[in-house]
C-alpha cells in the first residue's frame, strides 16, 4: 500500500472516529449504539467457547468447536468422556447462562423503562420472590405435602412451582394496581415491595422449619447457581425466556414515548395500556422461567442497563438487544468465575453478581445523590 493510500485510509478511520465523538456530543448516539452491538455480538461468541472450553476436561477449542457444529465426526475428535463433559454438561450450563443472563438484563431495561427509574429491578415487583418461594415450598414440603405433583411432573416440578410462584405474585400484584381498565405504576411498585416483603416472610418461615439437607439446598438454590444446567430444563424454560425475548422489542416505541410520561405517551399515539400490560406479562414470564432454573441472581437487572444506558443512551431500540448480549456474556463469564475459582468446590454464582453488582449499586445511589446536592 502506498503511502497516499495509507494515509487516506488513515483518514477513513479517524473520520469514523470523529462522526462518533460528534454523535456523542451531539446527543445522536445510534452510529455508536449500533457498533457496540456489533461489537457484544462477538464478545458473545467468544465467551460462549470460552465457557465451553472451561475445565479440567483435555479438549482443543478446533475439536470441540468442529464436532459440535457437525465438521468432523464428533466421536473421532472427542473421546467418550470429553463428549460427556462437553455436549451434556458445558454446552447446556453456556445456553442456559446465555438465556438467563439475557431475560434478567431486559427486564430490567423493561420494568425501568416501563417505572422510568434507573433503579427499577424485576425483584421490586415480586416476581422474584414469588418465584423463590415457589420452588422453597417445594424443596421444603414437596415429598410430603405435594407428592401427587412430583408424581405427575417429576423433575419439572420445580421449575413449574417456581414459574407459577412468580405468576401468582404477578397477577396478585395486577389486581392490586389496577382498577376500571387503568395500571397505576406507582401502586404496582409499592404494592410489588410489600408482597416481596411477605413472600420473603414465608420463605423465612419454611427455612426455619427445614431440615440440614434441605437448608443446604435452600441455600445454594437461593445464592443462584447454573450448576444444575442440563438440556431438559433448557427444554422447560427455553421457549418462555425466548418467547419473552422475542416480544420485548416490540415495545422499543411505547418505552421510549413513556419516558416523556404516560400523558405525553398517550398523545402520540401510544396505546399506554397495552404496553404496560405486555411489558408486566413478558418480564414475569422471563424472570419467573429464570428464577425457576437458576435460583435467585441477583443485580444483573440494574448493572447492565445502567451501564449501557451510560454509553449508547435511552434510546430502547438500542437497549433491549444490546442488554440481552450483555447480560448473557456478563453471566457467562460470573459463572466460568464461580466454578473455577474454588475448585473442585463450586461458589454460587449470586455470590459473583452480588460482589461486583452491589459495590456498582452504591455508585449509582451516591452518584445521584450528588448531582441533587448540586
Amino acid at each position: 500500500m502506498s503511502r497516499s493510500d495509507t494515509m487516506m485510509a488513515d483518514g477513513h478511520g479517524a473520520g469514523f472516529f470523529v462522526r462518533l465523538r460528534s454523535d456523542w456530543l451531539s446527543g445522536d448516539r445510534s452510529r455508536l449504539a449500533r457498533l457496540l452491538i456489533g461489537v457484544l455480538v462477538l464478545v458473545t461468541a467468544i465467551m460462549f467457547c470460552a465457557s465451553i472450553m472451561t475445565g479440567a476436561a483435555d479438549a482443543s477449542l478446533s475439536n470441540v468447536m468442529r464436532g459440535v457444529l457437525g465438521l468432523n465426526d464428533i466421536e473421532q475428535v472427542l473421546s467418550v468422556r470429553d463428549r460427556i463433559i462437553i455436549l451434556d454438561i458445558r454446552l447446556p450450563r453456556a445456553v442456559l447462562g446465555l438465556m438467563v443472563g439475557a431475560s434478567l438484563a431486559v427486564s430490567g431495561v423493561v420494568m425501568q423503562g416501563l417505572f422510568r427509574n434507573p433503579l427499577a429491578d424485576p425483584g421490586l415487583v415480586g416476581v422474584s420472590s414469588g418465584a423463590s418461594l415457589g420452588a422453597v415450598l417445594m424443596i421444603v414440603l414437596g415429598s410430603s405435602v405435594f407428592g401427587p405433583l412430583f408424581a405427575v411432573f417429576g423433575f419439572y416440578t420445580l421449575p413449574v412451582a417456581a414459574f407459577f410462584g412468580g405468576l401468582a405474585t404477578t397477577l396478585l400484584l395486577y389486581r392490586i394496581a389496577t382498577r376500571s381498565g387503568q395500571t397505576s405504576v406507582a401502586t404496582m411498585l409499592l404494592a410489588g415491595i410489600a408482597l416481596g416483603a411477605l413472600a420473603g416472610a414465608v420463605t423465612g418461615v419454611l427455612i426455619f422449619v427445614a431440615d440440614d439437607k434441605q437448608l443446604r439446598d435452600l441455600t445454594f438454590w437461593g445464592l443462584g447457581s447454573l450448576a444444575g444446567a442440563n438440556w431438559t430444563k433448557i427444554v422447560a424454560a427455553g421457549p418462555i425466556i425466548l418467547l419473552s425475548l422475542a416480544v420485548v422489542p416490540f415495545l422499543a416505541r411505547g418505552l421510549n414515548a413513556l419516558t416523556l410520561g404516560e400523558a405525553a405517551a398517550f398523545h402520540m399515539g401510544i396505546p399506554v395500556q397495552r404496553v404496560k400490560n405486555i411489558a408486566i406479562v413478558s418480564v414475569a414470564a422471563a424472570t419467573g422461567a429464570s428464577v425457576a432454573v437458576s435460583g435467585g441472581i441477583g443485580f444483573v437487572g440494574i448493572v447492565v442497563p445502567h451501564v449501557l444506558r451510560l454509553v449508547i443512551g435511552p434510546d430502547h431500540r438500542y437497549l433491549l438487544p444490546a442488554s440481552a448480549l450483555l447480560g448473557g456474556t456478563l453471566l457467562i463469564f460470573a459463572d466460568m468465575i464461580a466454578r473455577t475459582i474454588v475448585p473442585p468446590a463450586e461458589l454460587p454464582i449470586g455470590i459473583i453478581t452480588a460482589f461486583a453488582g452491589a459495590p456498582f449499586f452504591l455508585w449509582i445511589l451516591l452518584r445521584g445523590r450528588s448531582h441533587m446536592d448540586l
